[in-house]
């Protein structure tokens, strides 16, 4: 089932958004290899990993995710405006009979615009607004509402790039970032999942049972709560 991403809360992005634009100095790409392991663990094809930069603009972390089948997207946020700039890519395509028959960001229903600008298409629906640049394979979309100009949007859909080192950690933590979807769940054998090492049957490494010294060598097995004489 396609999930679309929505357009979240201003408040609850600014928090964890992390700058992604540069000072103009050469920041290093990102290992494909690293990029291949980060996305593939969330379901993402690693060519649909992209970055964008537009000035006063951050990403919020916790909106990026998957888009429909092995897409991706992300949510980027001004502190100043609130306005928000949404980040999809998918494998599509985007031709002159293709353009009008998909939706725009969030709007549903309604016409949809469709103009060539250069090598992207400028469409809109309703007040949604998006420039979508078709790559080998994939389209790469870049859109907002009224809060964002048209301006701001071209020069960031143009600008799309695969990430830099700083940008993929931002982007795609590795296994140290705290994830909500890392392994571990009931087969007993991940950390932190419910039904990992040290779970509620109470086994070790290995799943050998834990020895406890409560218990008694004798008797019916149940714990020694004996109290000393100055308790």
């Amino acid at each position: 089932m396609t999930r679309l991403p929505r357009a979240l809360p201003y408040a609850s992005l600014l928090l964890p958004a992390l700058l992604l634009t540069g000072c103009g100095e050469q920041r290093q790409a990102a290992d494909q290899t690293e990029v291949a392991s980060r996305a593939r663990a969330l379901g993402i094809a690693p060519e649909h990993v992209y970055a964008i930069e537009a000035d006063g603009y951050t990403v919020a972390q916790q909106s990026v995710g998957v888009y429909g089948g092995d897409g991706f997207s992300a949510v980027y946020v001004s502190r100043s405006t609130g306005g928000q700039i949404q980040l999809r890519v998918d494998r599509t395509e985007m031709t002159p009979k293709t353009c009008p028959e998909q939706p725009v960001g969030d709007a549903s229903g309604g016409h949809t615009e469709c103009r060539k600008d250069g090598d992207a298409w400028y469409r809109s629906a309703g007040d949604q607004r998006e420039y979508a640049v078709p790559k080998d394979g994939h389209v790469v979309r870049v859109g907002g509402g009224p809060g964002v100009s048209r301006d701001v949007l071209r020069e960031a859909a143009l600008g799309a790039h695969h990430p830099t080192e700083e940008e993929l950690d931002t982007l795609l933590p590795g296994n140290g970032g705290g994830g909500g979807g890392g392994n571990g769940g009931g087969e007993g054998n991940g950390t932190g999942g419910g039904g990992g090492n040290g779970g509620g049957g109470g086994a070790g490494e290995g799943g050998e049972p834990v020895e406890r010294g409560d218990l008694p060598p004798v008797g019916d097995g149940a714990p020694n709560n004996d109290v000393n004489a100055g308790g």
